[in-house]
């Protein structure tokens, strides 16, 4: 309604500046024309917010009063939906009664602004989910958008994730690095942290405290504390030039990730005294920054929940018994679908073709049962015989070794991926698998012997059921094909180097970390490897340059 009065508005006033060809009266018509414009857009943006702020405000059903009732005084997050049951709002709460109630409170309509109005008109039912504080919130509430993606939230719609502290200890000297991607790759992560300014902050402390090193270089040498502003300043004990041993350094590593862990109380009672001190000595600007760093210890240590999936104790979030229901009833399946293996195939122009294989049991993912493939009879780009090949390997195996079957087969892709891996199966005598496709332009499910796909509602808990299956063997296969190409990369040139074996060169990329870093370091830093001397050092040397220059 709204969308169609101002078109008309503005084409009825565009109307009057067609034709003009004097300059200086263009110029004055057009400011007569801004101010007009101005004016009656005001008067009738005044009048639709009379026109909404004049409806009852009054929750709509008895069902919304007697919800709002039963919401308890505690923090967590709310989900609006409308008469379609889709989630169109989600929001945050330290106090979850106050904050929802406010929504149909009618004594604050008179605040309301257009986009406020419009949601509480669309507002039909709404769910709550508990947590136990309000970072948590925040964490759950950044998630719950990213998955729904409300048409009224603007905040948390892109991929960016809370902070992380990475630190890896089986590295030679360990570091402590912050990242937003948690990786299966062995090392040690703490947080999400939902205040980056508080965890910056604590770790910049927290290295000066515990005289951690802070350089870049996978493995610093002599050469680095050089340069090292951390060393020269005292703040780190220098292992990399000797000055503490390496068992030394790693009891300080220890010591840092305990204090992340929670064992904060010793350094917050010192803090806490230092801050007394001042403020009984009546430095109070001291005082107000030993207040500032205890709450940053406390923000940054306090427990909080990762929620790296969406909980399935939402109300109204995912119902996984909901969703393979209808999977049932779609697909006309004998029983629920348990367990459901999804497969994916990546590969760039033909080049580090792979393929993945997810499996989810009950709704959920079963990481221990993920597999992924390098595709061996394949040599040019032909994802209908990569997937035949995969699914082939797959099953053969669970064949052969009498392990159970899946009770759904999901592939990734129309009807030509779908028609190769069903011939597989029929060679292996397991033609009664339940097998579909799923593909992505127009989300429609493709079954063996139906000409027409099934075509569910972008709402359907089935349909999302599959999505999340699918978007999960997407990812797996991607991650697998980017570290392939990630280690041909890194590993490539080294190759071409005669006499370079795999264990010399495996000393020379875990010493310098990359191959970027080899050419910037000395004949005599290469000696240090293990395996190499004076000579062997110099020809990594020449042939380096010589690779590079050409």
């Amino acid at each position: 309604m709204v969308t169609v009065k101002l078109r008309h508005l503005s084409f009825g006033l565009c109307g009057g500046r067609i034709g003009r060809t004097d300059e200086s009266n263009i110029i004055g018509e057009q400011r007569q024309y801004d101010a007009e414009l101005l004016i009656r857009l005001s008067e009738f943006l005044n009048l639709a917010v009379g026109n909404f702020r004049s409806r009852e405000a009054m929750p709509a059903n008895e069902r919304i009063r007697s919800k709002l009732s039963k919401i308890p005084h505690k923090p967590g997050v709310y989900l609006m939906r409308d008469r379609f049951g889709t989630v169109i709002y989600v929001g945050k709460a330290r106090v979850l009664r106050k904050r929802v109630s406010q929504y149909f409170h009618p004594s604050r309509r008179q605040g309301w602004d257009l986009k406020l109005a419009a949601l509480i008109e669309a507002i039909e039912d709404f769910d709550v989910h508990i947590v136990k504080s309000e970072p948590e919130a925040l964490l759950l509430e950044g998630k719950l958008i990213k998955e729904f993606k409300p048409r009224y939230n603007v905040s948390f719609r892109d991929d960016k994730n809370f902070l992380l502290i990475k630190v890896n200890l089986k590295d030679e000297i360990p570091r402590f690095t912050f990242t937003r991607v948690r990786q299966q790759d062995g090392a040690k992560y703490f947080g999400p942290f939902v205040s980056s300014g508080a965890c910056r902050r604590t770790t910049t402390m927290l290295r000066k405290k515990f005289n951690l090193r802070g350089c870049r270089p996978l493995v610093p040498t002599k050469r680095d504390f050089k340069h090292c502003l951390y060393g020269h300043l005292q703040h780190c004990t220098a292992p990399c030039a000797g000055k503490v041993t390496l068992g030394e350094y790693r009891k300080q590593v220890a010591a840092a990730c305990d204090f992340l862990e929670g064992q904060t109380g010793e350094w917050e009672k010192e803090i806490e005294a230092e801050m007394q001190k001042a403020s009984a000595d009546l430095d109070f600007e001291k005082a107000a920054r030993c207040r500032d760093i205890i709450q940053d210890l406390r923000d940054t240590t306090r427990k909080t929940r990762k929620f790296s999936r969406i909980p399935t104790n939402l109300p109204g979030a995912i119902d996984i018994e909901s969703d393979l229901k209808t999977l049932v009833e779609v697909l006309n399946l004998s029983v629920t679908p348990k367990r459901i293996e999804g497969f994916d195939i990546s590969n760039i122009s033909g080049t580090f073709m792979v393929a993945s294989m997810v499996s989810f049991l009950n709704g959920k993912p079963d990481r221990s049962q993920y597999r992924r493939f390098r595709i061996k009879s394949v040599s040019e780009q032909n994802d209908f015989a990569c997937m035949a090949e995969t699914v082939k390997r797959r099953y053969t195996r669970l064949r052969n070794e009498g392990r159970a079957m899946p009770d759904l087969i999901l592939i990734d892709g129309g009807k030509g991926q779908l028609s190769a891996a069903r011939k597989e199966l029929l060679q292996l005598g397991l033609g009664s698998l339940p097998t579909i496709g799923l593909a992505k332009e127009f989300e429609e499910i493709y079954q063996p012997g139906e000409s027409s796909p099934i075509r569910l509602s972008f709402d359907s808990g089935g349909l999302k059921l599959l999505q999340r299956i699918r978007d999960e063997a997407h990812r797996f296969a991607n991650s697998y094909n980017a570290e392939l190409r990630l280690k041909k990369v890194s590993e490539s040139i080294l190759d071409e180097l005669p006499g370079m074996g795999g264990a010399r060169k495996v000393e020379l990329l875990k010493k310098f970390g990359s191959v970027r870093r080899l050419r910037k370091a000395t004949v005599d830093q290469i000696r240090e490897v293990p395996g190499f001397g004076l000579k062997s050092a110099e020809k990594v040397k020449d042939f380096l340059a010589s690779r590079y220059k050409k």
